[in-house]
């Protein structure tokens, strides 16, 4: 991953279920970070195959357009809900992917990184859903308020994972 020895199986699993979580905030967000890390540094530097594309420029700005178009797009009335069926599952894949290739990276079970990206996605979705519906109820601000919000936490909080991956 980032250092020369192997990173723990508890830091590979954490950070595969916390980009799950950003993936059930923000679904396009998780593979553009990655693609951020790889072209940062030390993230996938000796990846072959699919993933060595996360550290072309071309990709990361094809998954920034995506990930802003998203975050543009979560604004909007009409958007479907992303606990309804065709948008769950979007979550649940990006997530699923995004914790496997923590897990490949880190020389781990992609499997078991899958599940727990899976899950992290299960669990973004129906908080973020929750929190958004319960604050604008709650608070009496507009969901425009409350979706921005969202969009920071999800972006903090995927910085926050991706940070370790930079040359200092």
């Amino acid at each position: 991953m980032w250092r020369a020895k192997r990173p723990s199986a508890r830091r590979t699993q954490l950070t595969s279920g916390t980009l799950g979580f950003v993936a059930g905030l923000r679904s396009q967000l998780p593979l553009t970070l990655l693609a951020v890390a790889a072209n940062g540094g030390r993230f996938a530097r000796t990846a072959d195959g699919p993933l060595s594309l996360l550290r072309s420029r071309g990709t990361l700005a094809v998954l920034a357009l995506a990930s802003n178009g998203e975050m543009i797009g979560d604004k909007l009335p009409f958007t479907p809900s992303r606990i309804s069926r065709p948008s769950i599952y979007g979550r649940l894949l990006v997530g699923g992917i995004a914790g496997a290739i923590v897990a490949r990276e880190a020389r781990q079970s992609t499997a078991l990184g899958a599940l727990i990206g899976i899950a992290g996605a299960v669990a973004g979705s129906y908080a973020g859903y929750s929190a958004r519906h319960t604050l604008v109820n709650v608070t009496g601000f507009p969901d425009f308020v409350w979706a921005v919000s969202e969009d920071a936490l999800a972006l903090g909080l995927g910085l926050a994972l991706i940070r370790p991956y930079f040359k200092k």
